[in-house]
């Protein structure tokens, strides 16, 4: 594939299918985010932008296409643990055209550029590469957001909800794809979106049905490093240590959280439970494989096999998945508050 980005083309092209969205009637700075077109029915955004329409009773948002002309906009789908939410709309502009999503994640190094209305301003570009990927994203509420693209294109206040887009990685004609969802900016020249695979798996079923049902372990884990393994007398740091799992009773089918804690070089560590190596036969050596791998390839209600070390040895069990509970605004009408895997 080509390496050359023209931006200006870019922009000139991709720029009618972004949108700023407004909720309330105001247009302040940071505005409530961006928006790109989906379908011919819809828009992506961020489930946060969404929220701040849902905290008012109302799912009704307001949207200024690039024309300069106005629609009116409904929630109709969210996802608080993937930040993606689905925006339906009658009688887009003529040029407000579907963006295609990548159907790969993108390599570090690939150049992309941000679109959207940053600290409020309509039709705005900012340049970069893709600076990491596979990465994991803590969110206030609790959740990390798995598989998350990293770019150094500055995400700024009101871009959230807007397109990453590169050049198509199999062509070398100026063809565009969204490479992520831009999400958030964290730290200077550190921006994140969520990433294509992700979306891609998300917001078919925020359209049609208007939530996704994510599949659960019902446990809570942690990346077994050096001295997690020595403290629990694993030959080497590998998979993820089950801290605590609410799965029922313990017998051998169902997966063992840790039973106490010691302290080890002057840490407190969780010990005794078992340590997930592979689910499906495909390995998982960090929390983050385990969650992109529950979301891209499983459903609720779905048997899987997860293959542990329990007490030193290997065993395999296989595990009914649950669905993991909806997300619920707390009483303050603030953030969501989401089970920790």
């Amino acid at each position: 594939m080509s390496t050359h980005l023209d931006f200006e083309g870019l922009y000139r092209d991709v720029i009618p299918s972004v949108v700023s969205v407004y909720v309330g009637g105001q247009r302040r700075p940071g505005g409530a985010g961006s928006a790109f077109v989906y379908d011919d029915q819809h828009l992506v955004t961020n489930e946060h932008v969404s929220r701040l329409a849902d905290s008012n009773d109302s799912s009704r948002v307001e949207l200024r296409f690039a024309d300069g002309s106005w629609r009116v906009g409904n929630v109709v789908g969210s996802d608080a643990y993937t930040d993606l939410a689905v925006v339906a709309v009658d009688d887009l502009p003529a040029d407000a055209a579907a963006l295609r999503l990548a159907t790969q994640n993108p390599s570090p190094g690939r150049p992309v550029a941000a679109l959207g209305n940053p600290l409020g301003l309509d039709g705005s570009i900012s340049a970069g590469i893709v600076s990491g990927a596979n990465r994991s994203l803590p969110t206030s509420n609790g959740f990390a957001i798995p598989d998350v693209v990293q770019t150094d294109a500055p995400i700024n206040p009101g871009n959230s909800g807007g397109p990453l887009v590169g050049l198509t990685a199999d062509s070398d004609d100026p063809a565009y794809e969204v490479v992520g969802v831009n999400r958030a900016k964290q730290g200077d020249n550190i921006g994140f979106a969520v990433s294509p695979v992700i979306a891609s798996r998300i917001l078919p079923d925020l359209v049609t049905d208007g939530h996704y049902r994510h599949s659960y372990l019902r446990a809570r884990t942690l990346d077994v490093t050096p001295s997690i393994a020595e403290a629990n007398g694993l030959d080497a740091p590998r998979g993820v240590l089950i801290v605590g799992s609410s799965a029922g009773d313990t017998g051998d089918e169902v997966l063992r959280g840790c039973t106490e804690k010691t302290q080890f070089r002057g840490w407190e560590i969780p010990v005794g439970g078992d340590v997930i190596v592979a689910i499906e036969g495909n390995p998982v050596r960090t929390h983050e494989e385990l969650m992109r791998y529950l979301i891209t390839e499983t459903r609720p209600g779905e048997p899987v096999a997860v293959d542990v070390l329990r007490d030193g040895g290997p065993m395999t069990l296989v595990v009914e998945l649950d669905e993991r509970p909806s997300a619920t605004r707390d009483s303050r009408g603030g953030g969501s508050q989401i089970p920790i895997e």
